[in-house]
């Protein structure tokens, strides 16, 4: 549960040294060698990132493992690591499929290292196409092909302290993001501040963490067609000068992130509880961090709108994939596929619900990836609360899921969101023009691109 989205250092060096490690196979004779995928694998399986599995990890695996009884599973639980991935694949130590963020996916398919999985679902009678929401399979489709199982999208919306908001004589329908001018001025109605430094966020648009959110609502994109990085594009200078725009009316972005780098993000003291927001953008999880304080907090929720007004998200989560040197790729196939099927994931949903009924909690469901899962689990599990601000965002939350974007795919994937951070940054502190600052992004990211591509 990361609030804000980073690139481990280094990882765009390891990725290219990857491709001398067996990468960049002639494609004709890459497409005679692919393995047969089936339903019915055996033999040894060897597993890498799937770390620190809560409940939902656990009760997926042991579906997954039931399913397979011929297969066994040796299962290394570290986190995923480019340079460890590169050092793996340089000493023939291969795993037979890895989990890693979305936007590694396109990195390694472009230099060969990992198989397309398009036979793999088809195989199990699978269609990606209805399995997973449209934005989600898009993460992971690249060149025509798709090369992973995605899990995961948790959308973001903007929560909503609602006793700052009546205080404040706001409505809800007053945050809005598609109407920048009047929410600004909202925004400014909202803000508190003592001797010059902010006591209460108007609205928190956590500009780092959910920058390319801001970006393609703003009409803007990450990268064309073709996957090259595109920050440069004029329509994303319109975003960078919107965020700095709202954070001016803040105190300025340094005082705007001093203070809510401060917060108590997952404690007893968080910024609901405390009045330091009266508006924030957060991911769907961020629910469930709140919920133990729902009588402390007069919560609710409102879509993030893009510049049509219309209710907007980016996608993004992990996925499996399967190496191009695994020794048991049916194997792989098959336990990946059966970590993301609905049985699967209604087994997480009971072990979920039985460790709310444990520890207390409000079960806002489920956010799989995977529509007709999300669905079924809230159906069974989702119940009202009693507390019609807590149910009202739990269902904001389910209204905008549909709404998913891809970020768009890229070698340089998370180099690029890496530089767009860095631009946002630069250009709200005002070391940088937003076009500057813009423009420096993409020539880091075309490097790195045409490292990796080259």
């Amino acid at each position: 549960m990361k609030r804000r989205w980073g690139v481990a250092a280094g990882a765009v060096a390891a990725l290219v040294m990857v491709a001398g490690c067996g990468g960049g196979a002639d494609p004709d004779s890459q497409s005679e060698d692919q393995p047969q995928f089936t339903t019915n694998p055996s033999g040894e399986l060897n597993a890498w990132g799937f770390d620190n599995a809560d409940d939902v990890g656990q009760a997926r695996l042991d579906h997954a493992a039931s399913t397979l009884a011929d297969v066994t599973v040796k299962l290394d639980a570290t986190g995923f690591d480019a340079q460890k991935l590169t050092t793996r694949l340089a000493s023939g130590d291969v795993p037979d499929v890895v989990q890693m963020d979305r936007q590694f996916v396109a990195t390694y398919a472009a230099q060969d290292l990992i198989l397309p999985v398009d036979a793999c679902f088809s195989a199990w009678g699978m269609d990606p196409a209805t399995q997973f929401y449209p934005s989600v399979t898009a993460d992971v489709t690249y060149d025509g092909k798709l090369w992973a199982a995605p899990q995961f999208f948790q959308p973001a919306a903007i929560m909503l302290n609602q006793r700052a908001l009546k205080a404040a004589g706001v409505d809800a329908a007053q945050i809005d993001t598609s109407k920048p001018d009047e929410l600004v001025a909202t925004t400014k109605k909202l803000y508190r501040e003592d001797g010059g430094k902010p006591t209460r966020l108007g609205f928190d648009p956590v500009a780092t963490g959910q920058a390319p959110l801001w970006v393609l609502g703003s009409g803007g994109r990450l990268v064309d067609d073709q996957g090259k990085p595109a920050l440069d594009d004029p329509a994303n200078v319109k975003a960078l000068a919107f965020l700095k725009q709202l954070t001016d009316a803040q105190g300025g972005f340094a005082k705007v992130k001093s203070f809510s780098d401060s917060f108590d993000f997952f404690g007893k003291g968080n910024q609901f509880v405390k009045d330091q927001v009266a508006a924030q953008v957060d991911a769907q999880w961020y629910v469930n961090v709140l919920s133990p304080y729902a009588e402390q907090v007069e919560l609710g929720a409102t879509p993030f709108k893009d510049q049509d007004g219309q209710p907007f998200a980016v996608s993004g989560g992990s996925s499996f994939v399967i190496p191009a040197k695994a020794k048991n790729p049916d194997a792989a196939c098959a336990w990946m596929v059966n970590l993301v099927t609905e049985d699967a994931w209604m087994a997480a949903g009971d072990a979920r619900a039985a460790t709310l009924k444990k520890e207390g909690g409000v079960n806002a469901g489920l956010f799989t990836g995977s529509p007709a899962a999300d669905q079924a689990i809230k159906a069974k599990f989702v119940k009202p609360t009693g507390n019609a601000g807590i149910d009202a965002t739990i269902q904001t939350y389910y209204d905008v899921v549909a709404a998913g974007k891809s970020l768009g795919t890229s070698p340089a994937g998370q180099t690029i969101q890496s530089e767009l951070n860095n631009a946002v940054s630069s250009a709200l502190l005002g070391q940088k023009s937003p076009e500057q600052a813009l423009a420096d992004a993409q020539a880091a990211s075309t490097r790195a691109y045409d490292k990796i591509v080259g």
